[in-house]
């Protein structure tokens, strides 16, 4: 794995774009995901088969808000850790590219599997968002190490996603 590269004295972007590039986005997902899911909840959700390792519903609420604090922190980190010129520079937007990607795969996820209720699809969403969460990490990991590390939990719970979501396939 390459050495981490030199992070700048001063960021590229200015601290309030930089705040504002971070958060935005990540609340952007956090509010499509829970207006797909809200009114889901209680009426198809609710009659689904799940499985015994189904969590109660308010560890989601609770789970999402730290790791979407965490998110948010990453990306503050990664575009903080921006190379102002040099050779590092297209890796860099080659990593935000990623954690773009990855985040708009989450916000797409909630609406797919229920406002569609389109679970064999939304399996193929989270399993598209695992393997994006991973790569961003492997990339982002040689411009800001803390920024990667942030988002390990995210990719653990994405994974444990990834097979409720098949087990509950597999049962309706």
């Amino acid at each position: 794995m390459p050495a981490a590269t030199h992070v700048p004295d001063a960021p590229a972007l200015s601290p309030w774009l930089r705040l504002a590039a971070a958060i935005l986005p990540v609340a952007a997902t956090a509010l499509i995901g829970s207006a797909a899911t809200q009114e889901n909840i209680p009426t198809w959700y609710a009659g689904l088969n799940k499985p015994s390792f189904n969590p109660p519903n308010w560890i989601f609420p609770v789970a999402w808000t730290i790791l979407y604090s965490m998110i948010a922190l990453s990306l503050w980190r990664l575009l903080g850790a921006m190379p102002r010129t040099g050779p590092s520079r297209p890796s860099w937007w080659l990593a935000l590219a990623a954690f773009l990607v990855q985040l708009a795969l989450n916000a797409a996820w909630s609406p797919v599997f229920f406002a569609e209720h389109a679970i064999g699809a939304a399996l193929v969403v989270v399993v598209m968002m695992l393997v994006m969460v991973l790569w961003t990490i492997r990339l982002s990991w040689r411009f800001d190490r803390l920024a990667s590390w942030l988002l390990v939990p995210y990719a653990a719970w994405v994974a444990f996603a990834t097979v409720l979501n098949a087990a509950i396939l597999r049962l309706n």
